[in-house]
């Protein structure tokens, strides 16, 4: 009997130890599998941290594409390794490259990390040691850059001053990467204010929007234009759901970011309408008589943007491409569209017309010439001068053009030095200077678009073929008769108005002061083409002051100057992005009408008209594989 129960007693025990075995090692190797997948995850971490932040500041692949290159999975390059104390070791490497469809602004890499148990303490994978290996595939692009989205937008702190509500119009979006204010007034803002947090200022910014300026209800905004408002013909659409489909529809969405709408509304997880953003989250608010009202929308705090840099513009004989060099492409720059919205081809598409020949016999430009190039009339031959050769102007050029002789510009093209430009402008391209881009007189198009209409297909196929301009300076934008300038806008253009602020690799980046003399031997603000041969050209141009811009504005430090100076006030038809904004009005009424043919529709569509703006560095993570988790 007694044997009987000890029998029974050690089967028991056997059982017991051998269920709690089995349970120990289960959880042991759940927690081996959940430590060697957290172990791989930081390899992986380590990987894109390494290969983001030269990335990031860069933005363009030189830097990435050296560290990468022939990487295999026998040859991994870009390679980390590390620990977790307490858990296990990690390496990790890109084992694998490659451009999307052969695009110059993507490089999609497959990143493998094996983690393991390193039970020795030798900080070497052994056989006998628990792992495993996770591929992860993370594509990095240049997307194009959010900040051309907006009408106005400042990369330090964004402010109105000294506006009443008919002296000053925004219609369209305005945002800064810190605070925003309105003080002595606000003027009348038909969209959404953004402010966002920014620590790297001096001092840092809290990203606040001081308070809700006013803004037209959708009607009031829809009467205006069809009252004959001046250039109403500039303004984005007013909402309608006749035209641009209901609100959540699959047509409300190819139009949303494209119309005008006075209440602000979360639909499909995303703002739609007028909203004010900061650091205290997204609320919708109504200003019509001086006493806003506000309801909250989200709470989520706003976010900084990354504003593209054009100080490295390299050698003006390199030729742009994904590799960053936001400038002209030479001869090979050409259009990619073959047709036109409304299936009309294009006549610079390089598959079906055109030519590489940028002169012809006599020495005249070649207005077939696919490349970038910018032309000028001359009235002492009575004809038209290629002032770039290849996309290159190889020193700084006073662009003037009348109605009957526009200046003719098609493609990105780089000048080595200053534009000083007025006057009429005929075509769709960018010009890119290497220091400064002085507009001394107001610019227009000789081909305006249009954006009123009842159908909007109908009036985007329009306003695609007609002019468009960007104008994008390595240093800054100054605006009006710089001989002219004293404490104003001066003021404006020096600290302490004008902020340090630190870079991505924590160095400290000078507040930009217009009255230092720079490496050109000029004061910053200054012209090159204000003295010597063209001086006299340079203060005729200036002498009717600017009155209106036809053109995106983006620069690398200031965007400023004198406006308005001969009355009349000034409107701006495009957009403003400035590291500062310094720009002073001496006449009103002040009007900036966003261009939204250069607003990027969705991930994979481009902008109604490319004018190869400068981009901005992403990273998208598309997948992670877990090849297997091996025990032993």
């Amino acid at each position: 009997m007694v044997f009987g129960l000890m029998s029974l007693l050690a089967v028991c025990l056997a059982v017991y130890l051998d269920r709690a075995t089995y349970a120990f090692r289960s959880a042991k190797k759940n927690e081996h599998d959940v430590q060697t997948s957290h172990l791989c995850e930081s390899g992986v971490q380590a990987v894109l941290r390494s290969l983001w932040r030269q990335f990031k500041t860069a933005q363009n692949f030189s830097g990435m594409d050296a560290a990468v290159s022939g990487a295999t999975s026998e040859n991994p390059k870009a390679s980390q390794s590390g620990s977790v104390e307490g858990v296990g070791k990690f390496a990790a490497g890109v084992i694998s490259v490659v451009q999307p469809g052969g695009s110059t602004y993507d490089r999609l890499l497959t990143i493998r990390a094996v983690g393991w148990i390193d039970t020795n303490g030798n900080g070497v994978q052994d056989t006998d040691e628990h792992r495993r290996t996770v591929d992860v595939t993370v594509d990095y692009t240049l997307d194009r850059s959010k900040v051309f989205d907006y009408t106005y937008f400042v990369n330090n702190f964004g402010w109105m001053t000294g506006f009443a509500p008919d002296q000053l119009y925004i219609n369209g979006d305005a945002r800064s990467n810190g605070d925003f204010t309105f003080t002595n007034g606000s003027g009348t803002l038909n969209g959404s204010v953004i402010a966002s947090y920014n620590d790297r200022l001096v001092p840092g910014a809290p990203g606040v929007v001081n308070l809700a300026p006013y803004k037209w209800t959708t009607s009031g905004y829809k009467s205006q234009i069809n009252g004959g408002l001046t250039h109403g013909s500039r303004m984005r659409q007013p909402y309608d759901p006749a035209i641009h489909g209901a609100v959540g529809s699959a047509e409300f969405e190819k139009w949303r970011g494209l119309v005008y709408n006075d209440q602000a509304s979360i639909v499909n997880n995303d703002v739609f309408g007028a909203a004010m953003q900061d650091v205290n989250g997204t609320r919708a608010w109504t200003n019509t008589s001086g006493t806003p009202t506000y309801s909250t929308l989200d709470n989520t705090p706003s976010k900084s943007l990354t504003l593209p840099d054009l100080s490295d513009f390299g050698s003006v004989s390199d030729a742009a491409d994904g590799n960053g060099k936001r400038f002209a492409k030479s001869k090979a720059w050409t259009d990619d569209k073959a047709t036109f919205g409304d299936g009309t081809a294009n006549p610079n598409y390089s598959g079906t017309s055109g030519t590489s020949n940028e002169f012809n016999a006599d020495g005249s430009p070649n207005v077939n010439y696919r490349g970038a190039y910018v032309d000028v009339y001359n009235s002492s031959t009575g004809k038209y001068q290629r002032v770039s050769s290849g996309g290159v102007v190889t020193n700084s050029a006073l662009l003037i053009g009348t109605s009957s002789n526009p200046i003719r510009v098609h493609g990105p093209v780089t000048v080595n030095g200053d534009v000083a430009i007025s006057g009429y402008v005929q075509g769709q391209g960018t010009l890119y200077t290497s220091r400064n881009v002085h507009i001394v007189g107001s610019i227009k198009y000789k081909n305006p678009p249009d954006f009123r209409g009842n159908d909007m297909n109908a009036v985007e196929n329009s306003i695609e073929k007609k002019d468009i301009l960007g104008l994008a300076a390595s240093q800054s934008i100054i605006m009006g008769d710089t001989t002219a300038f004293g404490s104003y806008p001066l003021n404006y253009m020096t600290p302490p108005f004008t902020k340090p602020r630190y870079d991505d690799n924590g160095n400290l980046i000078p507040a930009y002061d217009a009255t230092q003399t720079d490496s050109w031997g000029k004061k910053k603000y200054q012209s090159l083409l204000e003295t010597g041969s063209t001086s006299s050209a340079y203060k005729a141009a200036a002498a009717g002051g600017v009155n209106q811009i036809d053109a995106v504005l983006y620069t690398n430090f200031v965007g400023g100057g004198n406006v308005g100076t001969s009355g009349g006030g000034m409107t701006l038809n495009g957009t403003i992005i400035a590291k500062d904004e310094a720009i002073v009005t001496w006449s009103l009424p002040i009007r900036m009408n966003y261009d939204h043919r250069i607003k990027e529709r969705s991930l994979n569509q481009k902008p109604l008209i490319d004018i190869d703006l400068p981009r901005s560095p992403t990273m998208i993570r598309n997948s992670w594989q877990d090849r297997g988790l091996i025990l032993h």
